[in-house]
């Protein structure tokens, strides 16, 4: 979720300070002393030159390559002075890192390294002037614990006319390293192959390559690969064959591309140092690839983040995040209702008040405490999961939804229920409402989750890098940072002294607290857009699920209320419950439908005659949908005919090549398409048959037994 537009403004104010103390030469922190170097001692005006973030890390120490494996990525933001550009690092071969007992924890460096960027200045550059290029370098460093650290960093150089000449300083070494980084290596013929979890990288050298490279490691760039698990090298007629395994987190067929750094422990040439060859070639499913295409260094941009040097600095940034989240979008809402909870008990006994503090502050811990362990338990079964993991399952978002719906819908006023249940009104005051302050709680920690507060993103990023203890006291700041404002509010009875006594107005502003959680509900909807993008009428039935939660809603409150007759209540609270759980089995976002055998998926490709032709030509048949959103007969097909077991399994005999195209907006070509076969108004719907030149039309309303009836149709002209 990105950050409000004020926030990463004040973000930027509170580094001011850090950027105004950067310093020249070497910064250690912690483990490990990071510097800003140059090859050359000074800059020629338009003429690209290198510099290198230099690092020595203390003994056993390591810090990550682009793709950590755990952890996170060494970056560098820079602060340049105008007209001056910096590229990406450009990365080393890594190794890999294994803590003391021999467990493989990552992919990065120990010892000494250099991560080089390539800066290029101005044209109109003074000569006789200087410039001063200032970054902030930031990484996590591990051995059998991990530490983020950070530095603020400057290199000073002046501008001349001449052509520079090489920092002696600095050019031994910076060469030594510049001259080992990896580069695509000629001579090899690559291939990459992939059949269910396993990769295979083959490499075949050119006639007369005597180098023989050994101890063959790959790293990808992108994650494709289980990073901890072993690889296998062997030869076969002079070939080498690399065998991996996926990650587990891979999706079949993806990617289209093997990219990364094949390492080799002598080089990978007579006479030339560097152990790595860049690999960036096709990965398919078949067995039997294609030569590699010419091989270039592609690294994503790194993503700068803050962090704490210590501990200790972990955990402040964490009680700050926590107190933030409390004015956050995600979480306002429900903690507002908690306010509304101390109005209610303003007039009430001091100790319940304290007590009802309490219990909220516990719900709020609890849960957190909870969701730390869900994540360490998945993390040490191998799980790649972030702060807010549970976000991306589209049936917790839903469910959450509709919880939060049914909420706003309650504050509204379209019915009522205990209030205890809620955590709104007196009954707060009986010991039922401490049930209620608990909820409270346990709701304000679901609802932070999406939520990324200043401090709060490197406080949570150094906790799943971190000892099982050490994350769990992160969490606990977080925790009480959380709830601080209301466990004051209620330990110190003086300011619950001067919120305002309950009255009238409550109702108005319960009213108003509704609308910040139907924002919240659309939001989620917004989520729920994205992961269901590949189900053409998933968010369509979202929708309509949202509409028969909210009409069970109104019948709750409109006959099934306690001051209606009995015969009333009985009928609407089933009429309800009916509603209801027709709203959730309408709305549960469900998979893209696939065929009963598995091998053949709906996937629809852009109508084009072209598109008609090639799938004729290659022997299949070829259906074609003309539809828009706005056409509800043309849902109700896809409903009735798409989720259909046997029009699927039919599909996926003939391996049909489905084509749609898509008159929700303005499209000349579809428009004369539809006139061509004079046709004003969707559906319109056609199968080709192979080597038959004129389609089977459809009619406008579908049902599985015409369509299976017009495939035979079709092979039958």
């Amino acid at each position: 979720m990105h950050l409000p537009r004020c926030l990463i403004f004040l973000v930027s104010l509170l580094l001011l300070p850090v950027l105004a103390h950067a310093k020249p030469g070497p910064v250690t922190k912690g483990n490990v002393e990071v510097e800003l170097v140059a090859l050359q001692s000074s800059i020629k005006p338009g003429q690209p030159f290198w510099v290198a973030l230099k690092m020595n890390h203390d003994a056993h120490w390591h810090s990550y390559w682009i793709n950590p494996g755990t952890g996170y990525v060494t970056s560098l933001a820079w602060q340049l002075p105008d007209g001056f550009t910096a590229g990406d690092i450009v990365w080393p071969t890594p190794h890999v890192v294994q803590d003391t007992a021999g467990k493989v924890t990552g992919l990065g460096y120990e010892g000494e390294i250099f991560l080089f960027v390539q800066i290029t200045p101005p044209a109109n550059l003074a000569a006789g002037a200087t410039v001063t290029l200032r970054a902030t370098a930031e990484w996590l460093m591990c051995k059998d614990v991990c530490m983020p650290g950070d530095a603020a960093l400057e290199l000073t150089l002046p501008i001349g006319s001449e052509e520079p000449t090489a920092d002696v300083r600095h050019a031994r070494l910076f060469n030594n390293y510049f001259f080992q980084l990896p580069a695509a290596v000629p001579g090899w013929t690559t291939i990459a192959t992939r059949a269910g979890k396993t990769i295979t990288l083959s490499l075949t050298p050119a006639a007369g390559q005597l180098h023989r490279p050994a101890n063959l490691h790959f790293f990808d760039n992108e994650a494709v690969l289980d990073y901890a698990a072993p690889q296998t090298v062997r030869e076969v007629n002079g070939s080498y064959v690399l065998t991996m395994t996926a990650a587990a987190a891979a999706k079949p067929g993806a990617p289209a591309r093997l990219l990364g750094v094949l390492a080799s422990s002598n080089g990978w040439a007579p006479g030339r140092s560097y152990g790595g060859n860049l690999i960036d070639i096709p990965l398919t499913d078949e067995r039997s690839g294609t030569p590699a295409a010419p091989v270039t260094q592609s690294v994503p941009s790194p993503q700068p983040s803050s962090a704490a040097s210590s501990l200790p600095g972990t955990l402040l940034l964490a009680l700050v995040g926590g107190l933030i989240l409390n004015l956050m979008p995600c979480v306002f809402p429900v903690l507002g209702i908690k306010v509304l909870g101390f109005v209610n008990q303003s007039g009430s006994d001091r100790a319940k008040v304290v007590q009802h503090g309490l219990v909220f502050a516990l719900g709020v811990l609890l849960s957190f405490w909870a969701l730390a362990g869900v994540l360490l338990a998945l993390r040490a079964g191998g799980a790649q999961l972030g702060w807010g993991f549970q976000l991306q399952s589209p049936q917790f978002v839903f469910g959450m939804a509709v919880f939060l719906l049914i909420f706003a819908l309650n504050l509204s006023g379209l019915f009522e229920v205990g209030l205890s249940a809620t955590g709104v009104g007196g009954s707060l005051q009986m010991q039922d409402g401490f049930a209620g302050s608990f909820f409270t709680g346990m709701l304000a920690t679901l609802v932070a989750t999406p939520c990324s507060a200043p401090f709060l993103a490197p406080a949570l990023g150094a906790a799943l890098a971190l000892s099982a203890f050490e994350s769990l006291l992160v969490f606990t700041a977080i925790a009480v940072g959380l709830a601080l404002p209301y466990l004051l509010l209620s330990l110190f009875p003086v300011a619950v002294r001067f919120l305002p006594r309950p009255g009238a107005w409550m109702e108005t502003f319960k009213q108003l607290m509704a609308f910040p959680l139907y924002a919240t509900v659309g939001w989620l909807l917004w989520v729920l857009a994205g992961q269901t993008k590949d189900d053409d009428n998933g968010l369509l039935m979202i929708s309509f699920g949202f509409v028969l939660v909210a009409m069970a809603a109104w019948a709750y409150g409109r006959f099934g209320q306690a001051h209606g007759k009995p015969g009333r209540q009985l009928f609407g609270r089933v009429f309800a419950t009916a509603l209801l759980a027709g709203g959730l089995y309408t709305g549960w976002p469900k998979a893209a439908p696939v065929a009963v055998a598995g091998s053949y998926q709906v996937t629809w490709e852009q109508w084009s005659p072209q598109a008609i032709a090639a799938g004729q030509a290659a022997g299949k048949f070829v259906y074609v949908d003309f539809t828009a959103r706005w056409c509800a007969t043309c849902q109700t097909n896809k409903a009735a005919v798409f989720h259909s077991d046997a029009v699927l399994a039919e599909l996926a005999k003939k391996n049909v090549v489905l084509l749609r195209g898509d008159w929700t907006n303005r499209d000349p070509l579809i428009t004369a398409e539809l006139a061509r076969w004079n046709r004003s108004a969707v559906p319109f719907n056609l199968i080709y048959a192979p080597g038959k030149p004129d389609p089977v039309v459809l009619p406008e309303l579908l049902t599985t037994d015409r369509v299976l009836a017009a495939f035979t149709q079709a092979a039958g002209r």
